[in-house]
């Protein structure tokens, strides 16, 4: 691995920089997790396409410039560094997109992927049930074939929908073999969120915003064609899949080496210099992001050389995970009384640690991440 930076990797960084300090909103954009704020976001997300800064690393007959992704990682520094909004696309260009381009076909790529990029169609992720969290080995959710063989029928409940209140389409995986059990007789489909049968029903978070939904599918009608990754191969898609967000494509380095840069200010602004113990939580938390991204430029090398991120990426979903929580933490203990605050001076620290809680359980649980790395990394016995 060489950290050193190409001159064509430097003229990028420069131009990225140059793009985003002439187009990003003076004023934070309300939450996507708002009408106002989604709509707004899903302007931001035309513009990025727009100068061809939606999707970097992906080819350009879609939407993308067919950077590397050293490049995207350059860009995602570049992107936190400045203040940009979040991608309210991240469920559909960092993870529904890779799985595209893995295992689609031809068709489904030249479909799906220009108007994700774009914005145009946002993505809900639709996997969990009320009585399957984490282990979607055990999903009730039933695919029945119509008797001419050309559509799906949907019948069953997803629940924790990340973006789905107003998002325009999800995917999900169902049991689609009645007779399997649970890894087995899966199937990996597309659905338009505006399709008869479908209903979308707000969960209110902490904050009262609705970031989450429950889908309820009765008799959903959807194209066998929106079969992603041939029937009954749902979970080896849907691993593909949480294998994009629990490793390199979710979450960036970037996001959490802002945020220990913000912890740092913060600390020099209004911590007591005399508390060591502060200062050396403080500079662990800049050494574990500084790890973090070693890591992930090293993981990216490895797949440019053609490696492959496999179950390791649940001990990358643990680290950031954690580390991200106890970034804010430490933020909330410097602010003291203030961290109650929800509308004060340091609003988007309580904010932060808020959605941070939910780092250890979205993408699989850590517990479960745990397990993964036992069975599958270390080759631990079972009990």
């Amino acid at each position: 691995m060489d950290l050193r930076e190409t001159a064509d990797e430097q003229a990028f960084r420069e131009e990225a920089r140059a793009w985003l300090a002439a187009h990003v909103p003076a004023e934070p954009l309300p939450s996507f997790d708002t009408a106002e704020g989604f709509a707004l976001h899903r302007t931001w997300e035309a513009e990025l396409a727009d100068a061809g800064w939606s999707a970097v690393s992906w080819p350009v007959e879609y939407g993308g410039r067919g950077a590397d992704y050293l490049k995207w990682l350059i860009f995602e520094e570049e992107y936190w560094r400045s203040g940009a909004p979040g991608r309210v696309s991240q469920n559909g260009i960092f993870l529904l997109a890779p799985t595209i381009m893995e295992v689609g076909t031809d068709e489904q790529k030249a479909r799906f992927l220009p108007p994700m990029a774009r914005g145009e169609e946002v993505w809900a992720q639709a996997w969990s049930e009320p009585d399957a969290g984490s282990d979607m080995a055990s999903i009730r959710s039933k695919g029945t074939l119509s008797d001419d063989g050309t559509e799906w029928i949907l019948n069953g409940q997803k629940i924790w929908a990340s973006r789905a209140v107003w998002a325009d389409w999800c995917f999900g995986i169902f049991r689609t073999d009645p007779e399997s059990s649970r890894h087995k007789g899966l199937t990996f489909i597309l659905i338009p969120l505006d399709t008869p049968g479908v209903t979308v029903r707000p969960i209110a978070q902490l904050d009262g915003d609705t970031g989450f939904a429950e889908i309820f599918f009765d008799d959903v009608h959807v194209p066998v064609e929106n079969t992603l990754g041939g029937v009954g191969r749902g979970w080896n898609v849907a691993m593909a899949t949480a294998g994009f967000e629990r490793g390199v494509s979710l979450r960036s380095p970037a996001r959490f080496n802002v945020a220990v840069e913000r912890l740092i200010k913060l600390w020099v602004r209004i911590g007591d210099p005399d508390d060591d113990t502060m200062r050396d939580a403080v500079t662990d938390l800049w050494m574990q992001a500084e790890g973090y991204r070693l890591h992930t430029y090293l993981t990216v090398t490895k797949m440019l050389e053609g490696g492959t991120v496999g179950s390791e990426s649940s001990l990358n979903k643990i680290f950031w995970s954690e580390m991200d929580v106890r970034t804010h933490e430490l933020a909330l203990q410097l602010l003291g009384p203030e961290a109650e605050r929800l509308d004060g001076p340091y609003e988007s620290w309580v904010d932060g640690f808020l959605f941070s809680l939910s780092g250890p359980i979205y993408a699989g649980t850590n517990e479960v991440q745990r397990n993964i790395i036992a069975d599958r990394v270390l080759n631990l016995p079972r009990a």
